[in-house]
C-alpha cells in the first residue's frame, strides 16, 4: 500500500476520534494536520493531486476507501468511545449484506467533516454529493439510492470498484461478460495490413481514427465543445464477412482504446423498462472510460421503429428513442455494425458522423487475401492457381479464413504440409453451402 494513502487513513482515523470526543464532551484532542503526499507516483497519489482535490473531497474519499482497506477501522474507534456497545445515529452507517460491520453512508462524512449540528458545513459537503460534482459525473464516487421520504444523505458511500482496484492493486482489472457486464472485449494479434479494404473504406476508417486522436484538442483547446455534442457516432455496413468486427478492434488496438462489442441478447428484455435499464448501466459503466462501443448486428436493437398497433409496439419505439438519446450522450466513440444500412431507423442515421461502407471484396482484393491468409509453412499444390481462384470464386475474407483454415486441418490429417487442389475446391464449395450458393 502506498505510504501516502497509509499516512492518510491514519489522518482520517484521528479526525473520527476528534469528532467523537467533541460530540461527547470529552478532553480535546489535537486536531490531525491533513497530510502532505508524497511524489511517490502511485494512482492515489496522482489521484488526489491531479484532481486537486479539496480536504472535503479527500476525507469523502478516504471515507469511501476505507471498507476496502482498513475495514474495521470505525467499529475499532467506535469501540474505544463505546466499549458497553451501543448506536450512534449522529455518525450514519449501514450494515452491509454480506458484511456485518460498520460501512459509512453520506451522514458519515456531514459528520466527519462537520459535527452533527454544524448546519453550513452540512450544506458545503451535501455538495460534494450533487450531480454537477466530477465525484458523480465521473461516477467516482456516490451515495447510494435510497427509499422515497429517507435522507439522501443515509445512503451508502459507494467508491467505484475501478478507483477501488486502482487505488488498491495499481492496475484496474478489463471488466469481462456477465449477466452485470453484458459485453465482451476483442482484441487481435492482426496488423492494419492484415485488413484488406478497398482505399475509400480505408479513408472513412481513418476519418474514424483523426477523431479519437484529435477529438478532446478540437473540443477543449479549440472551444467547440459549446457548439458540437460530445462522442462520436459511426455506422459500419456492409455483408458479412467483410472485415467490420476487425476493423473496429484495429482501431481500438492502434489508438489505445479498449473495444467492447455489446452483447444484445443480455441486452433485450420482454419486461418493459429492462432494456432501459440495462442499456443505462452500461453506458454508465462505460462513461469516461474511453471505450469504445460495438453494436455488432445493430439494427436488431437499432431498427426502424414500427406503426403502433398495440402496446407491444408503443414500447418497443419507446426502446428504441432511449437508445438513440443514450448512444447520443456518450462521449465515446460508438459504432453500430449492420448488413444494410436501410435497416437502421431513419432518425438514428441523421445522427452518424460517418456511415463506412465494407463492400464484397474485388478479384485484386480477394488475391491478397488468399495470399495474406495461408500460413508460411505450408506450399500450394502447383495445379492451385490463386488468381484464378480469386477471380472466380466471390468470397469474404471471412469466408477465405475458413476455407484456408479447412484445408490446413485436411493437410496435418494427412501428414503432409501441402495444399490440394481437392480439399481447396472443397473447402470453397463447403462455403457456399453454408450460404446456400451455387458455386
Amino acid at each position: 500500500m502506498s505510504p501516502n494513502l497509509t499516512h492518510s487513513l491514519s489522518f482520517l482515523k484521528q479526525l473520527l476520534r476528534l469528532r467523537l470526543s467533541a460530540h461527547l464532551g470529552l478532553p480535546a484532542i489535537a486536531v490531525p494536520q491533513v497530510p502532505t503526499l508524497q511524489d511517490d507516483d502511485t494512482p492515489f497519489t496522482r489521484f488526489v493531486q491531479h484532481k486537486r482535490l479539496s480536504v472535503d473531497e479527500f476525507v469523502a474519499l478516504l471515507a469511501g476507501l476505507v471498507p476496502h482497506v482498513q475495514p474495521q477501522m470505525f467499529d475499532e474507534v467506535m469501540q474505544e468511545f463505546f466499549p458497553n456497545g451501543g448506536d450512534f445515529p449522529a455518525l450514519g452507517g449501514v450494515k452491509g449484506t454480506n458484511y456485518r460491520g460498520f460501512l459509512p453512508t453520506g451522514d458519515t462524512v456531514h459528520f466527519l467533516l462537520g459535527g452533527s449540528t454544524n448546519m453550513d458545513r452540512r450544506l458545503d459537503v451535501q455538495r460534494i454529493f450533487g450531480s454537477g460534482h466530477a465525484f458523480s459525473k465521473e461516477r467516482i464516487l456516490y451515495l447510494e439510492a435510497v427509499k422515497p421520504g429517507e435522507p439522501i444523505a443515509s445512503g451508502r458511500l459507494i467508491l467505484d470498484p475501478e478507483y477501488v482496484e486502482l487505488f488498491t492493486l495499481g492496475y484496474v482489472t478489463a471488466p469481462t461478460l456477465s449477466s452485470n457486464f453484458p459485453a465482451q472485449r476483442l482484441q487481435t494479434d492482426l496488423e492494419w495490413d492484415d485488413l484488406v479494404l478497398n482505399p475509400q473504406t480505408q479513408s472513412q476508417l481513418h476519418e474514424v481514427e483523426t477523431w479519437i486522436e484529435h477529438n478532446d484538442t478540437l473540443l477543449y483547446d479549440w472551444e467547440m465543445h459549446r457548439k458540437l455534442k460530445p462522442g462520436f457516432r459511426a455506422l459500419f455496413y456492409g455483408p458479412p464477412g467483410t472485415g467490420k468486427t476487425m476493423a473496429a478492434t484495429l482501431l481500438g488496438k492502434f489508438t489505445g482504446h479498449d473495444v467492447y462489442r455489446i452483447d444484445l441478447s443480455s441486452l433485450v428484455s420482454k419486461y418493459i423498462g429492462e432494456t432501459e435499464k440495462n442499456l443505462s448501466a452500461l453506458f454508465e459503466r462505460a462513461e469516461n472510460k474511453k471505450w469504445i462501443l460495438f453494436f455488432d448486428e445493430a439494427d436488431a436493437l437499432f431498427g426502424k421503429r414500427t406503426n403502433v398497433r398495440d402496446a407491444h409496439d408503443r414500447f418497443a419505439n419507446q426502446e428504441v428513442s432511449y437508445l438513440l438519446q443514450r448512444v447520443e450522450e456518450f462521449s465515446g466513440l460508438s459504432i453500430l455494425c449492420s448488413n444494410f444500412k436501410s435497416n437502421m431507423d431513419d432518425a438514428f442515421t441523421r445522427r452518424f458522423q460517418t456511415m463506412v461502407y465494407f463492400p464484397m471484396p474485388k478479384p485484386e482484393e480477394r488475391l491478397i487475401l488468399w495470399q495474406k491468409t495461408f500460413p508460411p509453412a505450408v506450399q500450394l499444390d502447383p495445379a492451385i492457381d490463386l488468381k484464378q481462384v480469386a477471380a472466380k470464386y466471390e468470397l469474404t475474407g471471412s469466408n477465405i479464413v475458413n476455407i484456408v483454415h479447412f484445408c490446413c486441418l485436411q493437410a496435418l490429417a494427412a501428414h503432409t504440409n501441402e495444399i490440394s487442389a481437392e480439399n481447396l475446391f472443397a473447402g470453397i464449395n463447403r462455403e457456399f453451402v453454408k450460404e446456400n450458393k451455387v458455386i
